[in-house]
């Protein structure tokens, strides 16, 4: 991509997006055509939660933190939003305020879409229209994994499951293992899964000495799948004693 002109986009790279599943190239070119390009530097903000949904968001560059603060204050990770991820899909529905907040964790380029836009496409491309919709309801479901992890699972599991979602979604391939390519601190995994930073920084010494991942600054490599699936499947759900949150 060159400048600021989002039609320069190759926007094969696009149809890792399920958002666009199906859609023809010139389809696709149009939708990028109907786009502008967001910049915003690192600790900024995209949008805040509860400020009205009025724009949708495709990361080109950067990565960007989607964070939550609850009724006591406390802020939470929800997910991290790795290029060619999407986010502020809310905004493909009418009336709603953003649930999330959505901050740079380094510089960032987006392709954005405002809330006018959204709706001239949703009815000019019906495929788009019904992959949308499919988007919202994976959404919901991974709402309710989420909540289901946190309310019956063990810490290590949780943690478990977190690393093998931003595996899915940026993993890197290296000659050892798997790294997550995302700036990810343990306060950032703690804030995921539920727990402390203590916590964190314990269950994943732990797993370095055994060899199933290594750590470094703010990454981490996955060394061996298997051995951590393995923690999921053996650890008893709640209602056993389990390890302080």
């Amino acid at each position: 991509m060159s400048g600021s002109d989002p039609s320069s986009l190759d926007v094969r790279a696009l149809r890792q997006i399920n958002l666009f599943e199906g859609l023809t190239e010139n389809e696709l070119k149009s939708i990028c055509q109907a786009a502008r390009l967001s910049r915003v530097k690192p600790d900024a903000f995209f949008f805040y939660q509860e400020d009205p949904a009025d724009k949708w968001y495709i990361l080109i560059q950067g990565q960007v933190k989607m964070t939550q603060i609850g009724p006591e204050g406390q802020q939470v990770l929800v997910r991290m939003v790795a290029p060619y991820g999407e986010f502020g899909s809310v905004a493909l529905l009418t009336g709603l305020t953003y649930p999330l907040s959505a901050q740079a964790a380094e510089d960032c380029l987006a392709l954005t879409w405002d809330k006018t836009i959204i709706t001239t496409l949703l009815s000019s491309y019906p495929r788009l229209a019904m992959n949308a919709l499919r988007l919202m309801a994976e959404r919901f479901r991974e709402l309710q994994e989420r909540y289901r992890e946190l309310a019956t699972e063990r810490v290590e599991q949780r943690v478990v499951r977190a690393l093998l979602r931003l595996e899915r979604q940026a993993g890197r391939r290296l000659e050892r293992g798997t790294l997550i390519d995302l700036s990810l601190s343990r306060q950032d995994l703690a804030e995921m899964t539920g727990t402390t930073l203590y916590t964190v920084s314990r269950i994943l010494s732990q797993w370095e000495q055994q060899g199933l991942i290594k750590t470094g600054r703010e990454k981490v490599i996955i060394l061996n799948q298997p051995g951590l699936l393995s923690i999921v499947e053996e650890l008893p759900h709640n209602g056993s004693p389990q390890t302080p949150l």
